[in-house]
């Protein structure tokens, strides 16, 4: 069974759990932003109104209660109108002050949550490459989305929910303790209580059962987009029900984490329920024994009444609102685990923008490798004047394309210099070092956007002429022209709407349209016919012109014209020198040579 597909590379270790006060500490700038004193000003009102909302809903209460003893006055001659009028104005102003407050805060939750978007997505983009080769990216993406939305939930909810339920039952306490016997607050407080810790136990508990829920989702969702992004690999194998199998699977897991998650939240709702009951039960019962003692009236069992209604709600809430909190905690737990981790590729503190003079390349002794016991590259030297063109040729896995990775710096070389004019491309800043190189690479990626946008991301802002010029030098205008939308035509996911000299076409459009002065061919024309190669390799010789080049070529024929030639071999150089040399050398070059021209020839002597 070893290497199928039926087995999802392992999901990343567990998040380690982190403090309430670390997590605050991480979400402390997207709530009380630096520097915006307009959106701290929204917090700051937002939270008064808060508060003047539940001071006002204390107060309703106790209209009922006075309206209901002056109503039970003898002789009663008139409607209590007054108290009837503040009864209502209080339920009114209790409701003004909580839609004020939400419309004051919409902003301040919205910004949080953008801000941390794009602060996690500019982080991402951040890390190196090893990171973004080894992630899963369904099950990044998913667990990005649910940290945003936990961060609005922790800012909207728990901050508008937990805090102003605990100030409303420390006013009722207090005006229990004020103005009845030490028992009635008791209740109250018992009650509490031990809903707190019955909601805080059983909600860990399930915070664990929600952490394996979690995971099963995750692993789903990764293998699914999995699945889809390789659609054709699928289709040519006929593997559908092997991946619906696959799936199916992964669901069952997800299905057993679901039951287990709703049974536990059938559990704690029912407990919750009981424990109020029984303390709305007691509350109840004293109360009714003091108005049969004469101690109290009709109008303070409705008080009472009606405060613990309008505690229940809370209360109940406050249940749902600690479980979001945990689970949104666990969450964040993701996202703060994501913003702690550093990118293995980083620029120095005093790093400057690469100057680039006539684009000459030097790899001094270079030596690179993910394993040390198995080096990519060994002791690789070259260096390539401005304006010249060099070949790179080897079987697969010799380290012709860690070079370009080393060239862009997406890895640091273990040993040995990589140099542009001279400049440690360790030196520089990495932004102003990829502005100078260009790259059409073997396996071409585009975006699900138009054509037109996927050349013009060479140089974003560049005019509809400018694109057109680029798509003319690539041979592809007068294909682009001939699709009903011309320019407008959308490529589809990474492009399948192209074939792929297609897609390598606009490729190669979209770097001529950067205009780099050091260009990197990775096998730039290993998708196109003979035909389309002749042509195109006549645009791309035109292209270079002036610049520095460097092909990774499949196909000998397109660098019989470079001014020097590199022959790799398990991360090392074995031969060198011109097309004619290497030939006349009768090394490995020349048997590739060879080989490729008897495979050329063989169809032509076979007609």
């Amino acid at each position: 069974m070893s290497g199928r597909r039926g087995t999802p590379p392992p999901l990343p270790p567990p998040v380690v759990e982190k403090g309430w006060a670390e997590l605050a500490r991480f979400a402390a700038p997207y709530i009380w932003p630096a520097g915006e004193t307009g959106l701290r000003a929204r917090v700051v009102a937002a939270f008064l109104c808060l508060l003047a909302a539940k001071i006002v809903t204390i107060y309703v209460p106790f209209f009922l209660k006075w309206t209901i003893d002056a109503l039970g006055e003898p002789g009663l001659e008139a409607i209590p109108l007054a108290l009837l009028i503040g009864y209502g104005a209080a339920r009114l102003l209790s409701s003004v002050f909580q839609q004020l407050r939400d419309a004051l805060f919409a902003k301040v939750g919205a910004r949080a949550g953008r801000r941390l978007a794009l602060a996690v997505y500019t982080h991402l983009f951040e890390l190196s490459l090893r990171y973004h080769i080894e992630r899963r990216t369904g099950e990044l993406a998913r667990a990005i989305d649910r940290g945003v939305k936990a961060l609005s939930f922790l800012l909207r909810t728990a901050l508008f929910s937990l805090v102003p339920t605990f100030f409303e039952f420390a006013l009722v306490i207090g005006i229990l303790l004020w103005n009845y016997p030490a028992s009635f607050a008791g209740v109250v407080f018992v009650t509490i209580v031990g809903y707190a810790v019955f909601t805080v136990v059983t909600t860990n508990w399930r915070t664990l059962i929600r952490r394996q829920l979690n995971a099963a989702d995750n692993a789903f969702n990764a293998s699914a987009v999995d699945g889809l992004i390789n659609y054709e690999v699928v289709k040519a194998f006929a593997n559908e029900g092997f991946e619906r199998r696959r799936l199916d699977d992964q669901l069952a897991t997800y299905e057993r984490s679901a039951v287990k998650s709703e049974v536990s939240l059938a559990y704690l709702n029912g407990g919750q329920a009981g424990i109020i009951a029984i303390g709305v039960a007691l509350l109840m019962i004293m109360a009714a024994q003091g108005v049969v003692a004469g101690t109290l009236t009709i109008g303070d069992v409705v008080l009472l009444n009606a405060f613990l209604l309008q505690l229940y709600q809370p209360l109940n809430f406050l249940g749902v609102v600690y479980r979001e909190i945990r689970q949104s905690v666990t969450d964040l737990e993701h996202i703060e685990g994501l913003m702690a981790l550093q990118p293995e590729v980083a620029d120095l503190p005093d790093a400057m923008p690469l100057r680039v003079t006539d684009g000459s390349v030097r790899f001094e002794n270079v030596r690179f490798a993910y394993d040390d016991r198995r080096p990519l590259v060994d002791g690789l030297s070259f260096a390539l004047e401005g304006g010249q063109k060099l070949g790179i040729v080897g079987p697969t896995g010799a380290g012709k394309s860690t070079i370009v990775r080393l060239l862009f710096r997406f890895y640091d070389t273990q040993s040995g210099v990589v140099s542009i004019d001279g400049q440690d491309i360790r030196h520089v800043s990495q932004a102003s070092l990829r502005e100078h190189v260009g790259l059409v690479p073997q396996d071409t990626v585009l975006f699900n956007d138009t054509i037109e946008a996927n050349i013009a991301y060479g140089r974003p802002g560049a005019s509809r002429a400018e694109i057109e010029k680029a798509a003319k030098l690539a041979q592809i205008h007068d294909f682009i022209e001939s699709l009903p939308d011309g320019y407008q035509s959308l490529v589809g996911e990474r492009g399948l709407k192209l074939s792929g000299g297609e897609k390598q076409r606009v490729a190669i459009a979209r770097v001529l349209l950067k205009n780099p002065p050091i260009l990197i061919l990775d096998e730039a024309t290993s998708a196109l016919d003979s035909g389309t190669e002749h042509s195109l390799q006549e645009a791309l010789e035109r292209a270079a012109t002036g610049r520095t080049t460097l092909v990774i070529a499949h196909r000998l024929s397109t660098i019989t014209d470079a001014d020097q030639i590199i022959v790799m071999e398990e991360g090392r150089v074995v031969e060198r020198g011109r097309h004619a040399e290497l030939v006349a050398l009768g090394g490995l070059y020349a048997q590739l040579w060879q080989r490729q021209q008897a495979e050329e020839t063989a169809p032509i002597a076979a007609q």
